[in-house]
């Protein structure tokens, strides 16, 4: 099945089942298909998601103009569906999709909830994304108290080293069948490649597109 066919296949939700409010809408979350992150929440009416599943790209209904519109079209920070899924009730919209631009919000952050208590912070992503952001950061703000920036101030040599020594504790825990310590073994390896990651400035939403890439 080509990676087409597959997004379509995703996103053939049968559109007479949705629900829609006394206003004919119905509340759409467009989320990060790689990552987890909510970038956004709008309404469709049956019009804009019909144009959404016929064009694999985001349209939804603008209350304040009273017209379709397409997520984008203007800013270039278009949204490709990925997946579509309706919850329990009919009632409400997931997208999962890939934001072009990375830039949902208006005011130019990556989501719209981006607020807490009036400050500016990114919204959470999945736990993987969350420890890699905190790499990158000891890796751009590198302190003597902090091990990550010891570790890559090593360079290649000593960052390689530990990724073998994880590795080989990854097998040991496995050839004694010990579930938490498979656990946690897998995390330090997790972590020591995502250290290679940020060294190596490669984003790890790079390594979770060739995971979604193969996922058949």
């Amino acid at each position: 099945m080509s990676e087409t066919e597959m997004v379509s296949s995703k996103t053939a939700i049968p559109v007479d089942r949705i629900r829609y409010n006394e206003q004919g809408l119905v509340p759409a979350i467009a989320q990060d298909y790689l990552d987890g992150t909510v970038l956004m929440m709008a309404w469709m009416n049956a019009e804009s998601l019909q144009k959404t599943l016929e064009t694999g790209e985001c349209w939804y209904w603008s209350r304040s103009r009273q017209e379709l519109w397409h997520k984008g079209a203007t800013s270039g920070h278009l949204q490709k569906v990925r997946s579509l899924r309706y919850d329990c009730d009919s009632d409400c919209l997931l997208i999962g999709i890939e934001q072009i631009g990375d830039i949902a919000c208006h005011t130019g952050e990556r989501s719209c909830f981006h607020q807490i208590e009036g400050q500016i912070a990114a919204p959470p992503a999945d736990m993987l994304s969350q420890v890699f952001e905190v790499i990158c950061d000891r890796r751009d703000n590198p302190s003597e108290e902090s091990y990550t920036a010891r570790l890559i101030a090593g360079g290649d040599n000593k960052i390689l080293k530990k990724i073998g020594e994880e590795a080989a504790e990854v097998v040991m825990a496995c050839k004694d069948d010990d579930a938490d310590a498979i656990a946690g073994e897998v995390a330090d390896l997790f972590y020591h490649s995502m250290v290679a990651l940020a060294k190596h400035n490669v984003d790890l939403r790079e390594v979770y597109r060739k995971l979604q890439q193969r996922r058949r």
